[in-house]
C-alpha cells in the first residue's frame, strides 16, 4: 500500500489555508508548522521574502531531504534551504499559476474600479497597459461589461492578439499621444511605463490602478502631484478570491510533484 505523503503548510493567510484544504482533499496528510519534522513537502507562502517567516528556523526543523515549495524565491532563501538540507522550488515560476491567478486578479481589479469610479464601466474609456495573462483576462472582461478598452503593448503580436479579441491596440511608445482619451488606466507591466510625461498627458483626476509587482510601473509621486488617483493593488487573488487562489496553488504544486515523480 502506497504511503500517504505529508504536507506542512506554513503561513496563515486565507490562500494558504485554502491550499491546505485542497491538498487534503487530494489525499495528502496536511498539517501546520508542527508537522515540519515529519513532512515530505513544505508549502511556503507567496511572496516568500515578504512573509516575515524565520525561514532558517523553519527549514532547520524540517527532515533532511524534504522538498519545500515557495513563491518568488530569492537567492538568499535558496542558500538557507541548502544549508538546511532542503530543496526549495519556486512555484511562482510556473506559467500555469500565472494564468490561474490572472482570473481573480482581473475580477479583483474590476471590483476596485467599481468601488472607486463614480460612473459605470459600461461606456468607460479604459486603457490597459500590457497584454500578458493579467492584461488579457482584464481587457476582455472589461469589454464584456461594455467598456471601450484600448490595449497599449510593446510587441506587435500582443497588439494583434488584442485586436483579434475586438479591442483597440496601440504601441506602448504612443502612450503619451493616446493618453488624453482615458479617465481610467490599469497597468500590468512590471517596468516604469507610466512616467511623469505619460501621466501629464492624462486628464486630471484620472483613476490609475497598478497591478504590477513592486515597485510597479507608475510614478506614484508624479501621479499625486498631477492630481490623479493612483493605487498599487497587490495580491488581489488572496484579497478577492482566496479559495480560488488556494485551489490554483494546490493544483500547481501537485503538477510539480507529479512531474518530479515521472522523472524518477
Amino acid at each position: 500500500m502506497k504511503q500517504t505523503k505529508r504536507f506542512a503548510v506554513v503561513g496563515s493567510d486565507a490562500r494558504q489555508a485554502a491550499a491546505g484544504r485542497a491538498l487534503a482533499r487530494a489525499g495528502y496528510t496536511v498539517g501546520g508548522v508542527q508537522q515540519l519534522p515529519q513532512a515530505d513537502y513544505i508549502l511556503l507562502p507567496l511572496p516568500l521574502e515578504q512573509s516575515g517567516l524565520p525561514l532558517a528556523q523553519l527549514l532547520g526543523a524540517a527532515k533532511p531531504g524534504a522538498l519545500a515549495l515557495g513563491g518568488k524565491v530569492t537567492d538568499s532563501a535558496r542558500t538557507i534551504a541548502r544549508a538546511a538540507g532542503v530543496e526549495l522550488v519556486d512555484y511562482f515560476a510556473r506559467p500555469e499559476l500565472t494564468v490561474y491567478n490572472a482570473i481573480p486578479t482581473a475580477e479583483g481589479c474590476i471590483g476596485i474600479l467599481l468601488e472607486r469610479r463614480s460612473r459605470t464601466l459600461w461606456g468607460a474609456a479604459v486603457l490597459v497597459l500590457g497584454f500578458g495573462p493579467v492584461g488579457r483576462a482584464l481587457a476582455v472582461r472589461l469589454a464584456a461589461l461594455g467598456a471601450r478598452v484600448t490595449v497599449a503593448a510593446r510587441r506587435p503580436v500582443q497588439r494583434a492578439m488584442a485586436e483579434e479579441q475586438g479591442l483597440r491596440a496601440v504601441p506602448l511608445t504612443e502612450l503619451a499621444a493616446a493618453a488624453a482619451a482615458f479617465d481610467t488606466v490599469v497597468n500590468t507591466i512590471p517596468a516604469p511605463v507610466l512616467t511623469a510625461q505619460g501621466l501629464a498627458a492624462l486628464p486630471k483626476g484620472c483613476l490609475i490602478v497598478d497591478l504590477a509587482s513592486k515597485p510597479g510601473g507608475t510614478d506614484f509621486a508624479a501621479a499625486r502631484r498631477l492630481g490623479h488617483t493612483a493605487l498599487h493593488a497587490l495580491s488581489l487573488p488572496t484579497v478577492w478570491a482566496p479559495e480560488t487562489a488556494g485551489e490554483a496553488l494546490a493544483r500547481t504544486v501537485q503538477t510539480i510533484l507529479q512531474e518530479r515523480e515521472e522523472r524518477v
